[in-house]
Order: structure tokens, then sequence, then C-alpha cells
């Protein structure tokens, strides 16, 4: 299982861009799995069903099972957030894992950026940013050794993300 990270602040459109690279990487016969951190609440359930009303009802973790899927949804009750190698650890095997958030994490990422938007970029501050997929030319204050990728060319980053994968450690 080889992991690789998609960062950035949010609206730049990281979603977008795994929309398109998973396919991509699918059409390469890839197993993909993804992380995706949310710093807001989440709600995978629905108030008045069954899981949603065990899971109130003080449930760990509740395992739904239905025709095509199941989801395992866990409360963390309090508990701090467990870390990404423990989420990993709860994955089927599978040949990548993207992980979408997760910015301090030290693995590779490519940081999606979009100076219309207003925001800085990562890189200066997180570890682990392989390369700036963005939609417009390398400024001049970036350093050379970064690679600047363009935002809309799907292939070069599939390619870009499959290079700089990293192994999983256990």
């Amino acid at each position: 299982m080889k992991v690789f990270g998609i960062a950035g602040h949010s609206g730049m459109g990281k979603t977008t861009l795994l929309e398109r690279l998973i396919p991509l990487l699918r059409e390469r016969g890839l197993v993909v799995s993804l992380v995706k951190h949310s710093h807001k609440a989440i709600e995978v359930d629905r108030p008045g069903k069954d899981s949603y009303r065990l899971r109130e009802a003080g449930c760990q973790e509740v395992l739904l099972l239905g025709d095509g899927r199941w989801a395992l949804m866990h409360e963390l009750r309090g508990a701090e957030e467990p870390p990404l190698p423990y989420l990993l650890g709860r994955l089927q095997h599978c040949d990548l894992v993207l992980v979408e958030g997760f910015k301090q994490g030290d693995f590779p990422k490519l940081e999606v950026w979009r100076p219309a938007l207003g925001r800085e970029r990562l890189w200066p501050q997180w570890p682990g940013i392989a390369g700036i997929a963005s939609d417009v030319p390398r400024p001049d204050d970036v350093p050379a050794g970064l690679p600047w990728l363009d935002l809309h060319d799907t292939r070069a980053l599939a390619d870009f993300a499959l290079a700089h994968a990293q192994a999983r450690a256990g």
C-alpha cells in the first residue's frame, strides 16, 4: 500500500482534482482508496434510521451493511482524532491510498494552489509537499527544486502521484 496526499486550503479544488485522478489511476489497473480529513463534523447516517438510533444509544462502532456497500461508523466520544497510520491500518488492501487533508502529516503530497482565491501557499510551512499543482505559471519565489505542475494536466499529475507515493511502513 502506497500513500500520496492532496493538500490545500478549502475551496482550492482538491476534491475536483481527485475526481479526475481516480478514474485515470483505476484505468492503470490500480485499486485506489481514499482517506479524507474534515475539520467539520461529519454525518454519514440520518436521524431516525436504526443505525443512527443505535449509535446515539451508545455504540462505539456501528457497521452498516446494505446492498452494494458497507460503512463502519466510529464514535470518538471526546477522544482525540486517531492519527493517519491508525486509519490506514483500518483500510482493506489496496495499491494506493490518496489522502485529502492531513496537511501536517509527514508523507508526500501535492499542494493544490490557485492564487485567485487569495490564500497563501502551504509548502513553506507544511512537511511533505513534493510539488505544487496550480492554474498559473511558476512564481519567481518558488525554489527551482520544487516541481510546479499544471493543475489541468491530469495525466501528468497522476504520473507525479505514482512517482512520489510512499510505501506505508508496517
